[in-house]
């Protein structure tokens, strides 16, 4: 089968940072379905990986976090689909990737894919809204239908997490939602996909509050740049406020939260899918829940651009784009 991949790290530049390959098909395992991709898209997880994680000898690393796919087969243990279902997933780190012709992903993280979008437009969807979900009802813990009265600081709210993450938080809680955008085009979409308020993170946090009437927040989901912008979240929050983050900061003093009694959330959607815990399904059900979210309209899928077909010049172009960190939205590629 096609596949794309890598053979060792090297920067985006490089002629070998990305190759066209022809691979085995995977089989798959008990509790697998075997999918024929055919849209992916490309996350920051992506470049990390690809920058930094080094195949085994002789091995090649196929990336890809997100899917969209026709079922051919399932595993003796699958439950939930059938042959010539269209599904859709963002897979395991733990596993080789979606940037193939076919995939073996657990039928447990995979959810039916919206059925109002197209591949493309639905593959832009399950690693972020996997990761807004469980960062918003999971980590935050906010109830579906509650938060009235309360608020939420988005950092980075026009990123791929971000823009699922205003969205759900709209539609499900009675939040005050508050995204942070220092360009134009940025804030814009922030406002079309239903924040209150847009501040400029490129300023002083506490300021772009007290310019729109709030002294403080009751939560912050830092999305980027956690490093920068700490002291100015730890002010911004109120006492007993919430703080969770996605990224990877080189240094995070927690001490600083304790005169405020603050807690601290630390969401990653591949955390259940690698420990293979007792709710892991929760996943699945939430693609679900998204989807039907979709369909009815409520929720919108980000794509910014359509990347072409699945090929390692094509996502080359688009690991370039994320690492410049001009991407706003999901960028995607289809078929091979």
């Amino acid at each position: 089968m096609k596949a794309v991949g890598y053979r060792q790290p090297l920067p985006i530049d490089q002629p070998e940072a990305l190759l066209d390959l022809d691979l085995p098909a995977p089989s798959p395992l008990p509790h697998d379905l075997l999918v024929r991709v055919k849209a992916v898209s490309v996350n920051p997880v992506d470049t990390k990986v690809r920058r930094s994680a080094q195949p085994e000898a002789g091995q090649v690393r196929v990336l890809g976090f997100d899917a969209v796919g026709v079922v051919e087969a399932l595993g003796t243990e699958a439950r939930g689909f059938a042959v010539g279902d269209r599904v859709y997933y963002a897979g395991s780190i733990l596993r080789p990737g979606t940037n193939a012709e076919l995939h073996a992903v657990d039928a447990r993280i995979v959810g039916h894919a919206p059925a109002s979008l197209s591949d493309a437009e639905a593959a832009a969807l399950p690693l972020t809204a996997i990761t807004a979900w469980e960062l918003l009802f999971d980590r935050l813990k906010v109830p579906q239908g509650g938060g009235a009265g309360e608020s939420l600081l988005v950092v980075g709210g026009a990123g791929g997490v971000g823009s699922i993450l205003i969205q759900l938080a709209r539609q499900l809680t009675g939040l005050r939602v508050i995204a942070t955008a220092s360009r134009p085009e940025s804030r814009e979409w922030c406002l079309q996909l239903g924040a209150h308020d847009v501040i400029d993170h490129a300023k002083p946090l506490t300021d772009g509050l007290r310019a729109i009437g709030v002294d403080a927040v009751d939560r912050v989901a830092s999305l980027t740049q956690t490093d920068v912008h700490f002291d100015q979240i730890v002010e911004a929050l109120k006492p007993q406020g919430q703080f969770a983050l996605i990224d990877d900061p080189k240094v995070l003093d927690a001490t600083k939260l304790k005169r405020k009694a603050l807690s601290l959330h630390w969401e990653l959607m591949f955390t259940r899918p690698i420990f293979g815990t007792p709710d892991l399904h929760l996943q699945g059900e939430l693609l679900e829940a998204v989807a039907k979210l979709v369909d009815a309209g409520r929720i919108r899928t980000t794509v910014q651009a359509s990347y072409g077909t699945i090929n390692a010049a094509n996502l080359t172009k688009a690991h370039a784009l994320i690492e410049s960190g001009q991407a706003r939205g999901k960028l995607v590629l289809e078929g091979f």
